[in-house]
């Protein structure tokens, strides 16, 4: 206690963060040594979360950090008896407490619990002995006990008497025997080895059957409470003419051991008495007497033979002995005692037990080995190696466990782990006791891993390439940048960024923050500006602190598909030819080529049809050449339909002129004359001349 105080001083001087520290180094101490253990007591039968005791002042822990660190407490077993309130630091009890429901075999009820604190972790010990009040009464088997005593009986004899059952214990339980007023007998009070008080009568005066056939007497059992508490049963005498022999047990004493997973009906003792009367006074009848409801139920008795068998399902958890009393009984109502004592054996019958007591939500992946990710604690209701237990993590995982004390355990990491390679893992825990057939039993934990930010982004090319025909529109998108990052949530988003350095202008293009589009900010001239790069495109993580990584760009201009493709050949960094981007562009050189073939197809075949269409309609008839011999000179129409091909570089055509014959007069020929040559300069070239 002096501990506790001279922390908290301590704490309170020196402010919040030395006292979660202190605290800490308190409760680890505590958890290794397991010696410091808080004590209460609490009367049973007490109302709904009734006052158990101040936890936080008892500890020292200020109020406000019981919230902060998840303090909670648990009990031993599979129900949970008491209640930590966070808020005032109290601890209550969640029901109305019954010691003799809870601790039905023993004189003492001590409920152990545990309070478990995180941030931190630490675990303090407790435990509330459950006191007794006398809420309970004596209370004999049977309502009306039959004595038949033989009227030969001499004075002193004692005839013992079923004894009352009180399920309070010390000063509430049963303390005394009172028999109503009556000439012939009075009580002897005893108790055996095991403190157990049994009650007998003892003849004071000679029985007369001729006088009095039945005597009845009150027999009154009284426990120490207070006020105390009583129960009666009445005894009958019947007094039986002379018998001269009582039935006589082999021994006083049977001791018998029995292993406790003994099947039913299996042979436990024959108690046998013998009786050298004949007829009816040496018949014996055999039955239970000072014998508990307990063991009643767990062992009937044959009647007729002594035989006791098993009857119900024996634990040794439950008891570890069972104490009856064997009477037997002749057909002239005397009777016999004998003691049976039956000490049951443990067997590995209960498989361990884990109990988990705390486990992390999720654990960073940079955690460092040996961090504490959960704390368990195996239990084996089995005794000696039958209980003895210890634990193993199937597979090979990256965590270990480390055993702290009370059969408790720390799974802790024990190496680097790495959530981009495993996210989570199933951790199954096997618990397997010592016992000669082994019994075990597993536990599965699922231990998420939280992502840090120890990946940074990469660019899925070190070098992009683009081009962009020259006069574009504002804003024009001409290609994407991307880059992908491991890691996970926010860790994992990323933002593109153009890196500007001084003394260089500022560059052409944008790219895009969020998805790394890349945008042409004005119209180019191919004259003026060929190519350029784009000097670094970071790429940043929102991590912390974020990474980063760098990629080049590369802007082609161009003012048409043929010098396209030149400056984008010239330009590029040679490519892998076996890689994805060669097999790319070459997908996508076929693709427009084959576009481009079947759009200068189409549009021949549209301006054939149309010339022989107009041929047919609007061309006049020209005259014959001897017509023409005859008139002279005639103007002649010629029709010339001239294409031109999309983004062709340097437009040129070629105009044709008449053909005419050169006479040797300079006029046309005659009827009947030849032609001559034609004139070499036939052909014009206007390309020179414009459109």
């Amino acid at each position: 206690g002096w501990l506790f105080r001279r922390v908290t001083a301590c704490g309170k001087r020196s402010g919040d963060s030395k006292r979660q520290v202190i605290l800490f180094i308190l409760g680890f101490c505590v958890c290794q040594s397991g010696a410091e253990t808080l004590h209460y007591s609490l009367a049973e039968e007490m109302e709904r979360d009734s006052f158990v005791a101040d936890i936080a002042k008892d500890l020292g822990v200020p109020v406000n950090q019981l919230a902060a660190r998840k303090a909670r407490v648990v009990s031993e077993g599979s129900e949970q008896l008491f209640r930590l309130n966070q808020n005032t630091g109290v601890l209550t009890a969640k029901e109305s407490l019954d010691r003799e429901e809870i601790c039905p075999q023993s004189d003492t009820c001590k409920l152990v619990f545990k309070i478990f604190f995180e941030n931190p972790l630490q675990l303090i010990r407790g435990q509330v002995e459950i006191r007794d009040v006398n809420d309970n009464s004596p209370v004999f088997p049977e309502k009306e006990m039959v004595l038949k005593i033989l009227e030969t009986a001499s004075p002193g004899s004692r005839f013992p008497l079923e004894s009352a059952q009180d399920k309070d214990v010390g000063s509430n339980g049963l303390q005394n025997y009172s028999l109503g007023s009556n000439p012939h007998f009075s009580l002897a009070i005893g108790a055996g080895k095991d403190g157990v008080k049994y009650v007998e009568l003892v003849l004071q005066q000679q029985l007369d059957r001729e006088e009095q056939e039945e005597l009845n007497l009150l027999l009154t059992a009284i426990d120490g409470g207070s006020p105390p508490r009583s129960g009666t049963a009445q005894v009958r005498i019947v007094v039986v003419d002379a018998n001269d022999n009582i039935p006589i047990f082999e021994r006083e004493v049977y001791e018998v051991c029995l292993a406790e997973n003994s099947p039913l009906e299996h042979l436990v003792v024959r108690a046998v008495a013998a009786d050298p009367d004949e007829g009816s006074y040496g018949e014996l009848r055999y039955s239970f007497a000072q014998t508990s409801e307990r063991s009643r139920q767990l062992f009937q008795l044959n009647p007729a033979t002594g035989e006791i068998r098993v009857a119900g399902n024996l634990d040794f958890e439950e008891a570890k002995t069972h104490k009856m009393v064997v009477k037997a009984t002749d057909g002239g109502g005397l009777s016999a005692h004998c003691k049976v004592e039956i000490e049951v054996l443990d067997m590995n019958d209960n498989a361990p037990e884990i109990a988990l007591t705390s486990l992390t939500a999720s654990v960073p992946e940079d955690a460092p080995p040996r961090t504490v990710v959960a704390l368990f604690n195996v239990r084996d209701r089995d005794s000696g190696d039958n209980g003895r237990t210890e634990c193993s993590i199937d597979g090979d995982l990256p965590f270990s466990l480390t055993p702290t004390f009370d059969n408790y355990y720390e799974l802790r990491t024990a190496a680097a782990l790495d959530r981009e390679s495993t996210a989570q893992y199933n951790i199954t825990i096997t618990a397997t006791d010592w016992g000669t057939t082994r019994l075990s039993s597993r536990e599965n934990m699922l231990v998420q891993l939280s992502d840090v930010n120890d990946n940074p982004p990469e660019f899925t090319q070190e070098i992009y390439t683009m081009s962009v025909t020259e006069n574009n529109s504002p804003m024009l998108r001409i290609g994407s940048m991307n880059a992908t990052d491991a890691d996970a949530g926010k860790n994992a988003r990323v933002n593109y960024a153009l890196v500007r350095q001084e003394g260089k202008e500022q560059p052409e293009v944008s790219v895009n923050a969020e998805n790394g589009d890349v945008y042409v900010l004005r119209p180019l001239d191919y004259e003026k500006m060929r190519a350029f790069e784009v000097l670094v495109v970071l790429v940043r993580d929102r991590g912390h602190p974020p990474r980063s990584a760098t990629a080049s760009l590369a802007v082609a201009l161009v003012d048409g598909f043929s010098e396209a493709h030149l400056r984008v050949s010239e330009e590029a960094p040679v490519a892998d030819p076996d890689g994805p981007l060669t097999l790319y562009l070459i997908a996508s050189l076929a693709c427009v080529s084959a576009v481009f073939l079947a759009t200068a197809v189409a549009a021949v075949v549209v301006k054939v049809r149309r010339a022989r269409r107009s041929e047919t309609e609007t061309l006049p008839t020209f005259p014959t050449i001897a017509t023409e011999s005859s008139a002279g000179s005639l103007p002649r129409s010629y029709v010339y339909d001239v294409c031109f091909a999309a983004g062709t570089v340097n437009s040129e055509f070629r105009f044709l002129r008449p053909l005419f014959p050169c006479f040797p007069t300079g006029l046309p020929p005659g009827p009947g004359e030849q032609r001559s040559s034609v004139c070499s300069q036939d052909v014009a070239n206007v390309g020179e001349e414009g459109d």
